[in-house]
């Protein structure tokens, strides 16, 4: 299973009067450790959109908070696929305050292939080969493309 590790600092404009960071920043982080994952494994979303009308729509999130981001903290966003379908991606993430590891938050999200149109498709073959290689193995075949 891959996992992609992901750093970003709380910046003063995502935190209240208190330093805090408010929720739903957490959200993007999700999304900045996910596209850096593709990147990783030499995807570029935007090319995944313009050349082979192919977006990953966000349909489901999950986050539990465990502890506050403040400002200027050092996060390291852990992300690995979870899960690789015909029409459907899953994802899930850590987020931990960087050097210490302090676990501040989980999260999960799910995703439909959707071309141009806003309609589900199926992944195209190059990335499902490719994402299948990033799922956790031992999971019951039920349409994943992962070798088992």
């Amino acid at each position: 299973m891959l996992e992609h590790d992901a750093i970003v600092r709380v910046r003063y404009a995502e935190t209240d009067r208190m330093g805090v960071a408010y929720h739903s920043n957490f959200l993007i982080w999700f999304e900045i450790g996910r596209v850096e994952m593709l990147r990783s494994m030499g995807v570029r979303y935007r090319e995944m959109e313009d050349a082979d009308d192919c977006n990953i729509v966000v349909v489901e999130v999950h986050c539990q908070y465990k502890k506050s981001a403040v400002y200027d903290d050092v996060l390291r966003i852990r992300t690995r696929m979870t899960e690789v379908r015909k029409r459907t991606v899953r994802f899930a993430y850590q987020v931990l305050r960087d050097p210490s590891g302090e676990l501040l938050a989980t999260g999960e999200t799910a995703h439909v292939v959707c071309g141009r149109d806003g309609r589900p498709k199926s992944l195209p073959e190059k990335y499902r080969a490719l994402f299948a290689a990033a799922e956790p193995a031992g999971q019951p075949d039920q349409g994943s493309t992962s070798p088992r």
